[in-house]
């Protein structure tokens, strides 16, 4: 769909590059304490052996929620083996509060990694991963979603990245610029590494997920990043979990559905 949003965007993205690094300063807070990072443990680095790594995050004990493109091979367009992939929540200084395999990716059923007009891609840029076991610790709580927010609405974003690989970075005050139905611009700072980073808004006395860093990009002058509208995609998104079991397993249905507050900041 080629919405009014996307193509003002098309007309004056300078560059839409996944995971690329940014030159200006930034806003972030390391969190490489304990004390720093409470509240969260639940947001881990995704790594791929040794070809890099994104961010995720437990949306419940056994799921974790990413950007799809971190999941394919950038030089095959092959999914990347689940094998090859673990998932170390709260990793802060080389110590992570869990270690988990993957036994299982679930990619939006929209998403085409081989698309070669990456923005047409990001408003469907988001992918689930079971893990082989759950992560059970009473500190590490996995975030609820909240899936609608507008332009003009202050967030915050939380990710690993290059040159801050070792602990993740806070970002506490990030704004949405413009959204349509497909597509959020935000002015939260990316680098490499930062794909699949959750990006958080205040909802009442909790913190939601109301989206996943999918790319950086130029808009009107300024460095901004860009993540898919979740509402709606991430119930197509827990369709195809529900339907795509793993290997010798009975497919589960995706206990989040009372977490996804369709009616929040409307």
């Amino acid at each position: 769909m080629n919405t009014p949003l996307k193509s003002m965007m098309m007309a004056v993205l300078a560059a839409v590059t996944l995971g690329a690094p940014s030159m200006a300063e930034t806003p972030l807070e390391s969190l490489e304490t304990a004390d720093a990072n409470r509240g969260w443990e639940a947001v881990g680095r995704l790594n791929f052996g040794p070809d890099g790594f994104c961010t995720a995050s437990l949306i419940t004990s056994d799921v974790v929620l990413t950007a799809a493109h971190c999941l394919y091979d950038a030089a095959t367009g092959e999914r990347i083996d689940p094998s090859k992939i673990e998932f170390q929540p709260g990793l802060r200084n080389g110590r992570a509060e869990a270690y988990r395999g993957v036994r299982r990716i679930v990619v939006h059923p929209e998403y085409d990694f081989s698309d070669s007009t990456r923005l047409s891609r990001v408003g469907s840029d988001l992918a689930l991963l079971e893990l082989d076991q759950p992560v059970r610790l009473g500190h590490v709580r996995p975030f609820r979603t909240q899936v609608r927010v507008e332009a003009g609405q202050v967030v915050q974003v939380v990710s690993y990245g290059q040159d801050r690989a070792d602990a993740p970075s806070h970002e506490s005050a990030c704004e949405i610029l413009a959204r349509d139905n497909e597509i959020l611009v935000l002015s939260c700072e990316v680098d490499f590494g930062s794909s699949g980073a959750p990006i958080f808004i205040r909802y009442g006395d909790e913190t939601r997920i109301i989206s996943v860093v999918s790319a950086k990009a130029q808009w009107e002058g300024q460095d901004v990043s860009l993540a898919a509208v979740m509402e709606g995609q991430l119930d197509a998104l827990i369709g195809e979990f529900a339907r795509t079991p793993a290997i010798g397993a009975v497919g589960k249905r995706l206990a989040i559905d009372g977490a996804v507050d369709t009616s929040a900041s409307r």
